[in-house]
Order: structure tokens, then sequence, then C-alpha cells
């Protein structure tokens, strides 16, 4: 099977096995509404792209008897007396920034182009946003 499009919403609700199936396989599998066309991706393989084209760029540095994780860019900071520590806070720093971006501040310019990184983000699970913060993802 190829590629499948649906140019109607009532389309590919007839055909939704069929839209899912090729998405799941990897193939395109896109929904057009009107003017937009929406691509329907399976989320472990978006996940493993986006992990793999936005590099964490985590700086984690000893301060003060603790340590203190930040990424260049991002109002996002954690601290914690261990590296593990820092790291757990990091991803729960994370998920915050996450949770306020879909609510407030996707379309705001200055954080409007991390889309990719809260997509990452909520793909992924705690353990795989610790190797991705490590430098350990692959």
């Amino acid at each position: 099977m190829s590629a499948v499009h649906y140019d109607s919403y009532t389309d590919a609700r007839t055909h939704l096995k069929d839209l899912l199936d090729a998405a799941e396989s990897g193939r395109t599998a896109t929904v057009r509404r009107d003017s937009v066309t929406t691509a329907v991706v399976d989320v472990e393989r978006l996940r493993h792209f986006l992990a793999s084209i936005v590099p964490s760029q985590a700086q984690v540095v000893p301060e003060a008897g603790g340590w203190s994780v930040f990424i260049p860019g991002l109002p996002v900071a954690a601290d914690g007396e261990s590296f593990d520590e820092a790291i757990t806070e990091m991803i729960d720093a994370l998920r915050e920034y996450a949770e306020d971006w879909q609510d407030r501040l996707l379309n705001t310019p200055n954080h409007r182009d991390n889309w990719g990184l809260v997509q990452l983000i909520s793909f992924s699970n705690d353990d795989q946003l610790r190797r991705w913060l490590v430098g350990a993802e692959r």
C-alpha cells in the first residue's frame, strides 16, 4: 500500500483504519480539511525523529555543593543535590514548560519556534527525556 490522503474529514473518518495503518507503518498519511492538510504520524516514530534533530544542549554544572541544569535560550532550569536529582528536577521543569506552552505560549513570538521541543517533551516518558538531556538518546 502506498501513501494515503483523504480530501475531507468525512472521507478520513470512513477510512480511519487505513489512515492509522498507513501512519503506523511509516507511510505518508494526510487529511485535508478546508484549506489545511494535516499529517497523521506514529508518535514513537515522530518522537525518535525529533530526538535526533532537537539536541538538548543542556548544560549541567556543579554549583554550591549541588548541581544546576539549564538549556540556553529556554526559561527552564533546575537544581539538585546530586546530578541525578538535578536531571529529575529538569524533567519536571520541562514538563511544566510544555504545559505552559500548550496553554498560553504557543503563539508568543519568543516561544512559538519551540514546537518541536514541546512535542518531544510531550511524547517522551521520563527515561527517554533523561537520556535526551544527558546525550544518551540513541
